[in-house]
């Protein structure tokens, strides 16, 4: 059974970093493309980035591109997204989710999103919140 936990959230100032952690168990992270998304209170979840396998391509979301940086480290089937300048838009909760493809599935308009809806798995997120 896979499962996605999330974890390196927490309370910053406007201007901080955090980095967020994705553990993935029962899944060899390796062969798969790892996503982020966020979801603020009363707005819609938002592909915030995305990492391919093998080929090292990563995508980001227009908010966040230039300040967050996606990353995995294969041996330790993890997942990071180092967030820094932070904003107090940023605020939200953040989800890792794989629908164990390769690649990332970037759409026009939908942006960064999961193309296999029946082998998705979502962890349960980490709790962001950007204030003064």
């Amino acid at each position: 059974q896979v499962h996605l936990v999330e974890s390196g959230g927490g309370a910053v100032q406007p201007g901080g970093s955090l980095r967020l952690s994705c553990t993935v168990s029962g899944l060899t992270l390796e062969y798969y493309a790892i996503a982020w998304f966020r979801q603020a209170p009363g707005k819609e979840r938002e592909g915030v980035s995305c990492a391919n396998a093998g080929d090292g391509r990563t995508f980001y979301a227009d908010s966040v591109r230039g300040r967050f940086t996606i990353s995995r480290d294969n041996a330790e089937n993890t997942s990071y997204l180092q967030m820094d300048s932070l904003k107090p838009e940023d605020t939200a909760r953040y989800y890792c989710a794989t629908d164990r493809e390769m690649t990332c599935t970037v759409r026009p308009g939908t942006g960064i999103t999961l193309d296999n809806k029946y082998l998705e798995v979502w962890g349960q997120g980490t709790l962001v919140t950007v204030s003064s």
